[in-house]
């Protein structure tokens, strides 16, 4: 059975891994743009499907597609990837102290089957000084981030707690993932013990 990632994303890419896949990666050509102005669960959904069946499309009906979306979002604002240096910091300035939700959008398709669903998970992060933020900003690690700031990295560091699942934020909803999967045949443990 072929398993293509619909993906480019090196923390997305571990995290399949983890789960005992064997699995090629493909980067959809979808203008990301051209669905803003949603909310968050929609557009995670429509964004982790588009990419999901962009590349279904190039392969056969057999292969399996997982296609993923993540966003970071405020106060109903979601906030993407950092423009600069600067949008970093007014990102991170607005998170300090406060809780936000990851949404990741997560879409399996194979044929003309389609699951899409979404995981939230809320993530604390502690009081941060000005400093601090400037620190963390030129470490370069939250410029290809959503939200300005990466849980599995340095920015564990600004985190004070989460409610949920802990794979979302880094990108992949690895225990949703997993249940939809075996709708489509495929057992990750038993795949994982032959």
């Amino acid at each position: 059975m072929k398993i293509v990632l619909a993906s480019q994303s090196p923390r997305r890419q571990a995290l399949l891994g983890q789960m005992g896949l064997k699995f090629i990666t493909k980067s959809p050509e979808i203008n990301e743009d051209a669905f803003q102005g949603r909310d968050a669960q929609d557009l995670v959904k429509r964004l982790s499907r588009e990419k999901a069946c962009w590349i279904a499309g190039q392969f056969d009906p057999d292969t399996i597609v997982i296609g993923a979306d993540t966003v970071v979002v405020r106060d109903g604002t979601i906030l993407g990837k950092p423009k600069d240096q600067e949008d970093a910091q007014a990102m991170l300035t607005s998170l300090s102290g406060r809780t936000h939700r990851v949404c990741t959008g997560v879409t399996v398709c194979q044929g003309e089957k389609i699951v899409t669903q979404v995981e939230e998970t809320n993530v604390t992060f502690r009081p941060l000084t000005d400093q601090e933020i400037r620190q963390y900003v030129a470490t370069g690690e939250p410029m290809d981030k959503a939200g300005a700031y990466g849980i599995q990295g340095l920015g564990g560091l600004l985190v004070a707690g989460i409610q949920g699942d802990y794979q979302n934020v880094v990108g992949l909803p690895v225990c949703r993932l997993g249940q939809i999967l075996l709708d489509f045949g495929v057992d990750c443990l038993a795949l994982a013990s032959r």
